[in-house]
């Protein structure tokens, strides 16, 4: 019984996060709560020794607390890179007012950076840019959405894009070379296939918003460039540190936060007046959106929970048997699940029911199976908003409603998922 309340309360936090809007909740609340009455609820009346429960929530919290301070640390650089107003070196160079010619530019921009970088870390910086390109709302809300769509495509072709593919890079089932080829394809065409449709109904020209003239006085030109460049090089570090040293992508990103800090820091001193003040670290610290850290919190507490307590492992086993074992069919379903529950439980749930065998294609180190999972654990948590960690974070950095995502997005988001699972089928 107990785990059924678990689920009763996830599903109802859900649909009080998707209906924020029309109930006036806010969803980093409902997050929080769900989060804490799902473990209450495992640790009071789940049949698991109370010490084995408390093993299962130290461990959550540990992964949980890895990706808040990822996403902690490179909100904090972005800030600072726009605070020292440095997306204006590339804000200036982007001439389209056509909405369509936007719409593809930033399309693309995202795909192949979410491929070097991570899609999160990409979604964050590219909607910085939004911010004084666009002013919008709507019109932003929907170049944000864009945004979901090309960081999730580009992160599934990628050995280091996605959370879910560096599990799968890092367990033995693909290799990076391998998921690069075949997923490529079926991911680049899952972003077009939305950009092209988008491309017949989203017309006019954009309205940039007013340039701030006080924030650019107190930053010259030569600054403005080197805080950019400083800042990018530092989250491409990202991916590379984690490579050399193995350890987790947050160690990089914090190594990168104390580089931006401590430059910052010594040049600050520098300077004086309302300068030094206003581009400090710990003003640009005040500009953090903390609400959607904890938004993440709430949500990946929440899924923790229900992997600890076997809903989710429940789930793979009857999906396996209701599929007789149908690669195609499990993959993609898996996709469409993500956009609902967190897709790397879901991932570590597969890995851990189907290991590596040389002797079946299709479950031998870069078969079909691992592939095919990579790209639709990827692309599916797009299907919905909240289905995945760009998502969760454009939704919270842009306060996306829900119910306007389920509209306008989530049809183009799902044609896109199936035209790239018609290609791995067909063998493109």
């Amino acid at each position: 019984m107990y785990s059924i309340a678990m689920v009763i309360i996830f599903v109802l936090g859900y649909l009080c996060i998707a209906l924020e809007h029309p109930l006036k909740l806010d969803k980093a609340a409902i997050a929080l709560l769900i989060g804490v009455l799902t473990w209450s609820v495992f640790i009071v009346f789940g049949e698991t020794d109370i010490h084995e429960v408390g093993t299962m929530l130290n461990e959550n919290l540990a992964e949980t607390a890895q990706t808040l301070f990822f996403l902690f640390a490179a909100m904090t650089i972005v800030e600072i890179i726009d605070r020292h107003n440095g997306f204006k070196v590339i804000t200036d160079k982007i001439n389209a007012t056509s909405k369509v010619k936007l719409m593809w530019l930033i399309g693309i921009l995202t795909f192949f950076m979410s491929a070097v970088l991570d899609n999160l870390t990409t979604t964050i910086v590219i909607l910085s840019l939004l911010r004084k390109l666009i002013n919008d709302k709507e019109t932003r809300w929907t170049f944000a959405s864009i945004v979901v769509l090309a960081a999730n495509a580009g992160g599934a072709w990628s050995p280091i894009g996605d959370v879910t593919t560096i599990m799968l890079w890092i367990g033995g089932q693909i290799t990076a070379l391998n998921i690069i080829k075949e997923i490529f394809i079926p991911s680049m065409v899952s972003l077009v296939v939305p950009l092209a449709a988008l491309s017949f109904t989203l017309k006019g020209e954009l309205d940039r918003p007013a340039e701030n003239s006080e924030k650019e006085s107190l930053t010259t030109p030569a600054e403005q460039k080197g805080y950019l460049i400083l800042g990018v090089s530092l989250l491409l570090f990202v991916p590379i540190y984690k490579t050399f040293t193995h350890l987790p992508p947050f160690m990089g990103m914090l190594l990168s936060l104390g580089t931006i800090w401590l430059v910052s820091h010594i040049q600050s001193t520098h300077s004086q007046g309302e300068k030094k003040e206003r581009l400090s670290v710990a003003e640009c610290l005040k500009h953090v959106d903390t609400s959607t850290i904890f938004f993440f919190l709430g949500i990946l507490t929440a899924v923790g929970a229900l992997g600890a307590a076997g809903q989710l492992g429940k789930l793979s086993e009857w999906l396996r048997d209701a599929t007789s074992g149908n690669i195609y069919v499990i993959d993609s379903v898996i996709g469409i699940l993500s956009s609902i529950i967190d897709n790397v439980p879901l991932v570590a749930a597969s890995m851990g029911m189907y290991s590596i065998d040389p002797n079946v294609a299709e479950f031998a180190v870069d078969g079909t199976f691992w592939s095919m999972l990579a790209y639709c654990a990827g692309t599916g948590g797009s299907i919905l908003i909240i289905g995945s960690a760009a998502g969760v974070a454009a939704m919270g950095l842009e306060q996306i409603d829900f119910i306007w995502y389920l509209k306008h997005i989530s049809w183009l988001a799902l044609i896109g998922y199936f035209s790239g699972v018609l290609c791995i089928y067909a063998g493109l």
